[in-house]
């Protein structure tokens, strides 16, 4: 028994002062650390690079994405963009027309918009009379809602009517598809590539403000 203690006493002597399950505390709180450390690091780098989330705050895209929707934004489809510069790499594909993207508001860097896709660099866009024209033919997207009877002239402001507008090259001319309801170009111009968040694809969560309520027939459903 005293060679058993004295050896303990040796060891703990050997460990600084500390006994073995002072070190296995140590060791595991370690483990934990460097798996939180980690998994901070990779949720940073997929949120960066790879799919980032966000929530839908305001009518300006209705009937398509709805007050409360979140919303899952793939941001390497259009090339994974370099930190502190505007230039991207690997990228899958341009920016279409159709796509609905997620971008720096122009006029707030700090808030996010999404939008639709309508011109993309080249194309001329007019809006006579509520219709959008690109490169001089109509353009309908199904998903587009008219909720406002009225036709307000060009001299008043543009949402109804337009002079024809040549998207510059590098950016994007887009629209919300609640179009009486939607601040977008037609009011502040053109979303440059550099500015874009990435491509809206899924609703992953959906809650009902006005009647707290999930709406759960939503949940999953690709963005078109």
């Amino acid at each position: 028994m005293e060679m058993a203690n004295k050896k303990e006493t040796e060891i703990t002597a050997e460990l600084g002062q500390k006994s073995p399950v002072d070190v296995k505390k140590k060791h595991i709180v370690r483990e934990y650390a460097e798996s939180i450390i980690i998994a901070v690091i990779l949720a940073l780098v997929i949120r960066t690079f790879v799919v980032q989330a966000f929530k839908i705050p305001s009518a300006s895209m209705e009937d398509t994405l709805l007050i409360g929707d979140h919303l899952l934004v793939n941001k390497f489809i259009y090339g994974i963009k370099i930190p502190f510069t505007d230039k991207r790499i690997l990228k899958i594909r341009d920016p279409k027309r159709g796509d609905v993207i997620v971008f720096e508001y122009p006029e707030d860097p700090s808030k996010d918009f999404i939008k639709r896709v309508v011109g993309t660099p080249g194309d001329v866009v007019q809006v006579i009379n509520k219709k959008v024209y690109v490169n001089g033919r109509i353009y309908i997207n199904p998903h587009e809602v008219h909720k406002e009877p009225d036709i307000i002239p060009e001299a008043q402001n543009p949402r109804d009517n337009t002079e024809p507008i040549k998207v510059p090259a590098n950016s994007y001319f887009v629209m919300g598809d609640n179009r009486d309801r939607s601040y977008d170009s037609r009011f502040w111009g053109f979303v440059t590539n550099d500015k874009i968040r990435g491509l809206a694809f899924i609703k992953y969560w959906s809650w009902d403000q006005e009647h707290h309520d999930v709406r759960w027939g939503r949940i999953g459903g690709l963005i078109e």
